[in-house]
């Protein structure tokens, strides 16, 4: 399905699409396009494309690329696939239940799961906030732990 999205694999790239999308949510799905899971995850992003094109513009970071590991490092992506969400510049945070706020680690079991997380991200940007509460039920939120090194 990465063909059907746009790859970034360049911090170029990068640093220009989260700088140039404006009023609308940027979705950086971060993971490999030979991985199952992110297979899984690109299958339901690119069916839900045109659906959110109207407040939303998806786009698959390859986190095997040289030049992206400065992004991998800071948003501390260990587990693939791994998405994360702008504003205007802004990383829009949200809580579902998870010890890491800052992305969402897996895939989503339906599409309109993931269109419901996009429409809350969406009506919180614009009324200003930065961390937003996810929508979804508890039993279909991704579970993973947290293991800390050198604690």
């Amino acid at each position: 399905m990465s063909y059907v999205l746009r790859t970034l694999r360049k911090k170029q790239e990068v640093d220009s699409i989260i700088r140039d999308t404006i009023d609308t949510v940027l979705v950086l799905r971060f993971g490999r396009a030979s991985d199952p899971i992110c297979l899984q995850l690109d299958d339901i992003l690119s069916k839900s494309e045109r659906e959110v094109s109207k407040f939303a513009t998806v786009a698959l970071v390859d986190i095997d690329s040289e030049d992206v590991q400065v992004y991998v490092k800071y948003f501390d992506i260990t587990l693939i696939p791994s998405t994360v969400f702008f504003f205007n510049a802004h990383h829009m945070k949200m809580d579902s239940g998870s010890a890491d706020h800052t992305k969402w680690v897996g895939t989503f079991l339906r599409k309109q799961d993931f269109i419901d997380v996009l429409e809350a991200i969406y009506r919180g940007a614009m009324k200003g906030k930065l961390i937003v509460s996810c929508p979804l039920p508890p039993q279909q939120i991704p579970k993973f732990q947290l293991l800390y090194k050198d604690v």
